[in-house]
């Protein structure tokens, strides 16, 4: 089975593949994905896989609007960490809507549905426009839940400069203060507003005010000049590279 993978992050495609294999499934990876535009371009020049893992937050954009710029027929099997908007119209038009973190069980019904249809499909533009708007018009929090000594205080996402993870603890970091949040750092990452918020690395989440200079760096990275850096280094991987200059210009 050829299949498509569209995924920005390494430790998800790896844990898909695992999956994959735990499931038997007999699968051929034609290419890994990692953002809208390389998406596109995918589609426009290669042949249509029988089938495609696809995330929703890619490191450019919303995935639908793979389907806006380009027309796709394959199968899809969607992997996210999004539970809502109209998931239930959308599994009319798709293979399945699978949440993360992905369950054996779950992929297998994926698969076994996906193996018993086989057939092409594609989101109807109506169902489209309405989750794609609504993905849009998402409320993003505003303030989070701390620890502050023995007890919890809210600090406004609005004085934070930065999250990282460190030893499997989440902190957030304000111009004065670090604090501990009792979330992981992926999960965090769907929460906040990707205009203020951006994941540069697997350990690291940068508000845009914070930034105060971007410099190249080796391997075709980059660094980052912070405000209130307490100790850390900023590396932008170099999958995220194109798609963060692009969010700096926003």
């Amino acid at each position: 089975m050829q299949i498509l993978i569209i995924e920005d992050e390494p430790r998800a495609v790896r844990q898909l593949r695992n999956m994959l294999n735990a499931c038997n499934f007999d699968y051929q990876v034609l290419d890994v994905i990692d953002s809208v535009e390389d998406a596109i371009t995918w589609f426009k020049t290669n042949a249509t896989p029988q089938l495609v893992f696809m995330d929703i937050q890619l490191a450019d954009g919303l995935s639908f609007e793979i389907f806006q710029k380009t027309q796709i027929t394959a199968p899809i099997i969607f992997t996210t960490a999004f539970d809502q908007y109209a998931i239930q119209a959308f599994k009319v038009n798709s293979i399945d809507y699978l949440l993360k973190p992905i369950r054996k069980e779950d992929l297998k019904h994926a698969l076994d549905k996906f193996q018993k249809t086989n057939q092409p499909s594609s989101l109807a533009p109506g169902i489209l426009k309405k989750l794609l708007g609504s993905l849009q018009t998402q409320e993003y929090r505003s303030g989070i839940l701390v620890k502050d000594g023995n007890g919890f205080v809210q600090v406004q996402m609005a004085d934070i400069v930065y999250f990282y993870s460190e030893d499997s603890i989440t902190f957030a970091v304000t111009q004065d203060k670090r604090f501990i949040v009792d979330e992981t750092l992926d999960q965090l990452s769907t929460t906040l507003d990707p205009k203020i918020f951006y994941q540069i690395n697997r350990g690291q989440v940068i508000a845009k005010k914070a930034i105060l200079k971007v410099n190249p760096y080796f391997n075709h990275r980059l660094k980052l000049t912070v405000s209130s850096p307490r100790n850390q280094e900023f590396i932008v991987s170099r999958p995220k590279t194109k798609a963060f200059k692009n969010w700096l210009n926003f």
